[in-house]
């Protein structure tokens, strides 16, 4: 009854001929999880968020995760037909309460979440293979390629993009996947290996939307597959080499430069002051492990024709508690980057297991979007989960982002515009209370309360 109350008040609130305010709570000590809420008549005392859909910003491409080996070869093995399915359709679709991914993420070989360091064309200790006649799908075939198809039958607008860890080990002076750079005399062979995993993958049936050079090109891990590629290294590639080849190919595939943290925009901005290698970028990529969000204005400052991505974070075990990390999750990832100009959010593993893999090297407390116990197939919906699901389940591919401007200490929101002409506002609350606010936009005024460490998704 009080729920009906609260409903008609507030349909009273935003006008006796408007659709009512339909909201969506989650909070820190998990008592509502992406649960539906009720608004309230304003009041004078509210901060106030306003929305102004005129000023209008970038066109979304959506929310995602990568479907790394450890995750496809997990939902593949650790459950049951009917259990994958179920959680494929939840992820990738919006039925029921679906998550509605639009965007995912596929590494060229081997991660460190994969179940053994590979490349798609490996060779014996000092042979190399210029011409690429041993390079093979074979093992993305085992379990990423049909869980990837699989995504795009549920969700045939899925973006798919791909990045290597590693080149080849004999393309590299280390001989290896692990460490090491990649050799002058082997540029073009790495770009003719990139393309022949676009090429490849298309005949499987998976269009690569846009490719990154290298993850993370200024770390080399000791126990996984990792490369260092600076800015000269990285323009050579993709002026002299990759992008030439593309554009000779008449192949549309995007290139995104940097793949890596927000402590360090002067690499992208080093590498695209080089101005041949310049005109083949269409984007730069971002991870969220080092330094501030706003790096990713830094740089679209500079080169404002260029798309802003944003492409791994990993949420784990060193942070657990949601009323923490969900706000952090909110004011970085979902709030921050694209209030930063990103076109789309991608979290890092899709699935892992309760022991935070399979894995080989690299993090071991990783956490996925949702975790599988391959002893029953059982499903986890984790902290990473519900924060995207905060804007994927509502924002749509080609949304446009648009302004969103007040509020109160601790609020952090950002505000989009669906092709139906639907709006979505997300807010979260960082704060130690609770944030009482109103929102006004165009035909709507309505209030809400907001607990300490809860995110709510407005859509009218």
């Amino acid at each position: 009854m009080k729920q009906l109350l609260l409903a008609a008040v507030a349909a009273c609130a935003v006008g006796a001929n408007a659709a009512p305010v339909r909201a969506f709570l989650t909070t820190g000590d998990q008592q509502h999880l992406l649960s539906p809420s009720a608004v309230t008549a304003p009041a004078k005392a509210d901060a106030v968020i306003r929305i102004d859909p005129q000023r209008q910003y970038q066109r979304m491409a959506g929310f995602g995760a990568a479907i790394t080996e450890a995750s496809a070869w997990l939902m593949r093995n650790g459950m049951s037909p009917a259990q994958r399915d179920a959680l494929m359709e939840e992820l990738f679709t919006r039925e029921g309460s679906g998550l509605g991914f639009d965007l995912t993420r596929l590494t060229i070989g081997a991660s460190d979440f994969s179940r053994h360091h590979y490349s798609l064309d490996d060779m014996p200790p000092g042979q190399t293979d210029p011409e690429l006649k041993h390079f093979s799908l074979a093992r993305e075939r085992e379990d990423v390629i049909p869980a990837t198809k699989q995504a795009l039958a549920l969700n045939p607008q899925l973006q798919v993009m791909a990045s290597p860890w590693s080149a080849p080990g004999w393309m590299k002076t280390t001989d290896s996947l692990v460490q090491g750079q990649l050799k002058p005399e082997h540029y073009g062979s790495f770009a003719r290996y990139m393309v022949r995993y676009v090429d490849d993958m298309k005949a499987e049936g998976i269009p690569i939307f846009a490719l990154t050079l290298q993850n993370e090109p200024h770390f080399e891990p000791g126990d996984y597959p990792g490369m260092r590629m600076t800015p000269r290294t990285r323009a050579e590639v993709v002026g002299k080499h990759l992008g030439p080849l593309l554009q000779a190919r008449g192949m549309k595939t995007q290139i995104l430069e940097w793949d890596h943290n927000w402590d360090e925009p002067w690499s992208p901005l080093s590498m695209l002051s080089d101005a041949t290698a310049r005109k083949y970028v269409s984007g730069v990529a971002w991870h969220c492990y080092a330094g501030d969000v706003s790096a990713q204005s830094q740089v679209a400052r500079q080169f404002p024709e260029l798309d802003v991505w944003f492409t791994e974070c990993s949420g784990g075990e060193w942070k657990p508690q949601w009323a923490e990390t969900l706000p952090w999750m909110m004011r970085n990832l979902i709030i921050g980057s694209t209030r930063h100009g990103a076109r789309g959010v991608l979290m890092w593993n899709l699935a892992l297991d309760p022991k935070h893999g399979p894995h080989l090297g690299g993090c071991k407390d990783c956490r996925g979007v949702v975790t599988i116990d391959p002893k029953d197939g059982s499903v986890t919906r984790n902290i990473e989960y519900y924060a995207f699901g905060h804007a994927s389940r509502f924002v749509r591919r080609d949304a446009r982002r648009v302004d969103s401007e007040g509020g109160a200490q601790g609020l952090d929101h950002v505000a989009f515009t669906n092709p139906d002409g639907g709006t979505v506002l997300i807010v979260s609350n960082a704060a130690a209370g609770s944030r009482r606010f109103t929102v006004q936009a165009p035909g709507r005024r309505f209030a809400y309360e907001l607990p300490a460490s809860g995110v709510v998704t407005f859509t009218w």
